[in-house]
């Protein structure tokens, strides 16, 4: 029986283990890399090794260093969570030669089906569907790009050894084909050390469902039905639920039996997913099987009533299944959202720093698994991912409201997070009619409306009762006249308040007129003027006030009125002057152009990695390369100039 388990892992998912872990009576160790040493996972477990530095490839990608730290802390298994080493043959393999127990399949079954192109082979002879496309063994340029243009476009690059949207590109045309293969390719081998690709038909509308398989060492396999995780970016899960709208019992018996048909085809064990695309006529397509634990377990556990981790752990430890497939039933209607220190206003870039201030929703029907709380640090080393909010009701109705109040409930501070995305998801008729396929965001979503450049006066109303609570701005003589410059974008707000004797209550007169009452309500403000009553979010960010209202954010700042010692002039904006600047934090990874180069808008010049993903840089407009300020393998900073353009 296992009575020490090493967690290789980190985050909300070393969380969920470790408490998983306990529960049963054993006891959790950690890891950890230096950027990691003060880490909320580390609070769960009964000790932790560090394994190396911050970037992954020398701590929790580092197979030595992770089985040394499990035998020093004397861990009789091991369980790798999701990413990281969970899906390495090697890694089940090495803790199997280290006299340990690894919580998950074998490490044949796991390399049969980490290759995509072997499980394809293998579902294949067992009737699974699969979607037309290439997955041979020649990987050289030339025979993937005759294959392309046999399968037909629109196509879909996908990294063999991959997942979670890394090394996969989707090509509209031959023309585009080499360039997006080269940066798949370069994507595997970064996150995976392994760049074989494969080459699938894409399929422009159809529906990502995923069937949960539990199997024992003693030849039992059943499913616990399917998980729609149709909602996504950048091939990455957003939302996730089950059950799902588009199928009826026959379908799901019939998908959910051919899982189970799939996961025999390597004689699997333990708990895993296959994944389908369900396309609009009914027809379904085996995608790939991951061998491990989905971020997106937790509404199986919901819907079905069942503890996938302690599942795992008890296959683990050779106990048979004491669930037969008749007895599996669906109750109610779970759906998980992933919260991403992602920038809805910035193009969905991500978003680093520390978090201020960390207040999840709580409540009746509401679960968040968490790796993070106030004080911790969001590197650009790992996945932006902070944690995952899972909602629980009778019907899919009760949970979509529910998700609607858990959400708006939510408070981050200190870096910015995808929450107004969420909530924009959650209230759009779309979802709520259940018409999410994989381009439901491509057909519905605009962007722009997370970056308006209008301030509405409840933002700025919003936005001065922080202010003045605050007491952020310098009060004249007596508590009267105090100046309010409000400036979002291109909107000017000016007024002046004046205190009276309650310290929530002000006078003010100008762009707002009125007796202007702010009151904190838990996690949100609550600021009445007039006619006006508006409840919503207001964060300080150095200078700033980032406003949330509605499904928008404004980032307000408060001006010192011009005085009589200003000169006339200002300084511009900048920008003008030709320099091509980092959005995020990241690493280096390719250098387009060199200095010299005439480039067209929108060039490639730069690609940048941060939080595991590929960031292109383009040029904004037609000009000649000026100089190259960066090497590739730099690692740089959010605003650092990379490329002067002439």
């Amino acid at each position: 029986m296992i009575q020490r388990l090493l967690i290789a892992n980190r985050g909300e998912i070393a969380v969920r283990v470790a408490r998983g872990a306990r529960e049963m009576g054993i006891s959790p160790v950690g890891i950890y890399s230096a950027a990691d040493a003060e880490a909320y996972h580390l609070r769960f477990m009964d000790d932790a090794r560090c394994v190396g530095p911050a970037a992954a490839a020398e701590s929790y990608l580092n197979v030595d260093a992770v089985i040394a730290a499990a035998r020093e802390m004397g861990a009789d298994a091991v369980h790798p969570g999701y990413g990281f080493l969970s899906e390495r043959a090697a890694f089940a393999q090495a803790v199997r030669d280290a006299g340990m127990i690894f919580v998950g399949p074998s490490p044949e079954a796991m390399a049969a089906m980490g290759s995509k192109i072997e499980a394809k082979r293998r579902v294949r002879e067992f009737d699974v569907p699969v979607v037309p496309g290439y997955e041979g063994d020649d990987q050289s340029l030339e025979r993937l790009r005759t294959e392309a243009a046999r399968v037909g476009f629109p196509l879909l690059i996908k990294a063999s050894a991959g997942g979670g949207g890394r090394g996969m590109r989707v090509v509209e045309a031959l023309d585009a084909f080499d360039e997006a293969l080269a940066a798949a390719k370069r994507e595997a081998l970064a996150a995976f050390g392994d760049d074989a690709v494969l080459l699938e038909r894409y399929l422009r509308d159809p529906r990502h469902i995923e069937f949960q398989v539990l199997a024992d060492a003693h030849g039992a396999t059943i499913h616990l039905g399917e998980r729609e995780c149709s909602i996504q970016r950048r091939h990455q899960k957003i939302v996730e639920e089950a059950p799902s709208v588009a199928l009826t019992p026959e379908l799901r018996a019939t998908m959910g039996a051919a899982a189970v048909r799939a996961a025999q085809s390597v004689h699997y064990v333990n708990a895993g997913t296959c994944e389908f695309m369900l396309d609009s006529d009914g027809s379904f397509y085996f995608l790939e099987m991951n061998t491990r634990l989905q971020v997106e377990h937790p509404v199986t556990e919901l819907v079905y009533g069942v503890d996938l981790v302690q599942w795992q752990l008890r296959i683990a430890n050779g106990e048979r299944l004491t669930l037969a497939q008749e007895d599996v039933h669906p109750r109610g209607w779970a759906i998980e959202t992933r919260i991403y220190a992602e920038d809805p206003a910035n193009h969905m870039l991500p978003s680093t720093g520390t978090i201020a201030r960390w207040a999840p929703p709580e409540g009746p029907g509401i679960r968040t698994d968490a790796g993070v709380t106030t004080g911790s640090e969001v590197s650009v080393y790992y996945d932006p991912m902070l944690a995952k909010l899972i909602v629980f009701g009778s019907d899919r109705a009760h949970a979509i409201s529910r998700l609607q109040r858990a959400l708006d409930d939510f408070t981050i501070e200190g870096v910015r997070a995808n929450l107004p995305l969420l909530r924009w998801i959650a209230r759009d008729e779309w979802y709520r009619d259940g018409k999410t396929t994989t381009s439901f965001l491509a057909q519905r979503l605009d962007e722009s409306i997370f970056t308006a450049r209008e301030m509405p006066r409840e933002a700025a109303l919003l936005a001065a009762g922080a202010i003045l609570l605050d007491g952020a701005a310098p009060w004249r003589i007596g508590g009267i006249g105090m100046p309010l410059r409000l400036v979002h974008e291109q909107t000017v707000l000016v007024a002046e308040a004046s205190a009276t004797d309650d310290p929530r209550r002000f006078v003010v007169q100008g762009d707002l007129a009125g007796e202007l009452r702010a009151q904190p309500r838990a996690d949100r403000l609550h600021v009445s003027l007039g006619d006006l009553d508006v409840t919503g979010e207001v964060a300080r960010e150095g200078d700033a006030w980032l406003v949330t209202y509605g499904d928008r954010r404004y980032r307000i700042t408060l001006q010192t009125p011009p005085s009589a010692e200003a000169g006339a002039g200002g300084g511009g904006a900048g920008g003008g002057d030709g320099s091509i600047t980092a959005p995020m934090p990241g690493k280096i990874v390719k250098i387009a152009v060199r200095e010299g180069d005439a480039v067209e808008e929108r060039a490639l010049l730069i690609v940048l990695e941060a939080m595991k993903m590929e960031h292109r840089i383009e040029a904004s407009v037609a000009a000649t390369v000026r100089s190259v300020l960066v090497r590739e393998g730099d690692v740089v900073a959010g605003g650092a100039p990379l490329v002067e353009l002439a």
